[in-house]
């Protein structure tokens, strides 16, 4: 008799989900270090003017120049953090599609420890079956008339 899982298409929906479940946790792990990459390139960008202004003040600069860098690095601060709020944003949505592919795992796990059990289950049954039709064929050779050393 060969074997039958009885919840074989439960486990196949579970590891599909799991895998649905990963796919979505990686894409959230590439939004969140494209994210975090942008920021860090801003936050370089706005240093680097800080300290281009910073060595053209001491050479002299221009009010009109100063102003002009000024209303470039509040600009670029507010991109900052709008980046910021973006790399939280994407942390948040990254933690939760994780714990999501965890929850999943965990499924597909207690659904595959059932399958090992119910398949322990089935040998340990056709062993014993097997046992007593050995037993049973025993039996009837011993009853037959005619057997040898009789």
């Amino acid at each position: 008799m060969s074997y039958k899982f009885k919840f074989e298409k439960i486990l196949t929906i579970k590891e599909r989900e799991k895998d649905e479940a990963s796919a979505d946790y990686n894409l959230a792990v590439k939004r969140f270090e494209d994210a975090a990459e942008k920021l860090y390139e801003l936050l370089k960008r706005k240093e680097e003017l800080e300290e281009y202004q910073s060595n053209k003040l001491v050479g002299g600069l221009s009010v009109q120049a100063i102003r002009h860098h000024q209303h470039f690095i509040s600009n670029l601060a507010k991109m900052i953090e709008h980046s910021q709020q973006m790399v939280v944003n994407a942390r948040n949505s990254m933690n939760y599609y994780q714990q999501k592919l965890v929850d999943k795992n965990l499924e597909v796990k207690k659904f595959v420890k059932i399958k090992e059990k119910d398949i322990l289950h089935f040998i340990n049954t056709e062993k014993a079956l097997e046992a007593k039709q050995m037993d049973d064929i025993s039996i009837q050779q011993y009853m037959q008339p005619g057997r040898l050393g009789s």
